[in-house]
């Protein structure tokens, strides 16, 4: 008994002893960082996850993607992902990603509307133009004081691409480059939409990337207003805008952010053989 008493301690000794050499070799694993940003406009903490190139140098110069929905829980971990690996395997520089965690997206990325039912639906609805001027005179600021920034590129998706586009067309200057992903256009009854060619016809011709993408597997009203959309971009006649318009023929309103997107920084950065 003494003797079977023996090996087990020996036994729980040595998992012990595995487990506290495994756990001293632990190290935090650190892609960038988390901030905390007090908006006056939206009179709120914002959250920012902030992702950073790992060479990472204060001294150099950087793009800047301002991802919409870019909770840790929501599109931030993959899109850093995607970016990093464009870096690495494609003509893609090195970039910092600035994910805006969401508070109440359904209030920040929708303008107002009379609808009935769309207030009912959305109670908090109508408070996009807070937003833009969130990003505009605090968030793009606060970053440009923060890193050197070259190009700027907005990233958005469903309600996000809605307000990715009410910032093409009514603040174009914000940004260079516009990735506008199953755009919910349907709001207040397509009005954005239908305010389009007046509104592109007033912005002047400045160089701009715009890649607009909808899924196959979509509903047939956001197929039918991403088409639109990308008519009215093409008929505007901007000799310096780059409009791309991209059909993903396996993806649904659920899937296709990252496919998309994917797509859409192939057509800015071709393959390049690794160094």
């Amino acid at each position: 008994m003494i003797k079977k008493l023996l090996i087990f301690c020996s036994i729980l000794f040595t998992f012990q002893s595995v487990a506290f050499a495994q756990t001293a070799n632990v190290k935090p694993l650190t892609i960038g960082e988390i901030r905390t940003l007090k908006s006056k406009i939206l009179n709120e903490e914002r959250t920012l996850n902030i992702y950073l190139p790992q060479n990472f140098d204060k001294t150099k110069s950087y793009p800047i993607i301002y991802l919409l929905d870019g909770s840790m829980n929501e599109d931030f971990i993959h899109v850093t992902g995607l970016v990093q690996f464009f870096n690495q395997m494609y003509a893609m520089p090195e970039t910092i990603v600035i994910g805006i965690a969401n508070i109440d997206r359904k209030r920040d990325f929708t303008f107002h509307t009379d609808l009935k039912d769309l207030q009912k639906d959305y109670p908090t609805t109508g408070h996009s133009d807070k937003f833009i001027n969130f990003l505009e005179k605090e968030l793009k600021p606060y970053i440009e004081s923060q890193f050197k920034t070259t190009d700027t590129y907005i990233f958005g998706q469903s309600l996000g691409g809605l307000l990715a586009t009410e910032i093409l067309l009514k603040k174009p200057e914000m940004f260079n480059n516009y990735f506008i992903i199953s755009p919910s256009l349907w709001w207040d009854d397509e009005s954005l939409l239908k305010q389009a060619p007046q509104l592109l016809s007033k912005i002047p011709d400045t160089k701009k990337f715009i890649y607009v993408s909808v899924g196959k597997g979509e509903h047939p009203v956001m197929i039918k207003d991403a088409e639109a959309f990308y008519e009215v971009l093409k008929k505007s006649n901007k000799k310096n805008w780059t409009s791309e318009y991209k059909m993903m023929e396996t993806d649904n309103h659920a899937t296709i952010l990252h496919r998309s997107l994917y797509e859409g920084l192939v057509k800015l950065f071709p393959y390049q053989e690794p160094k």
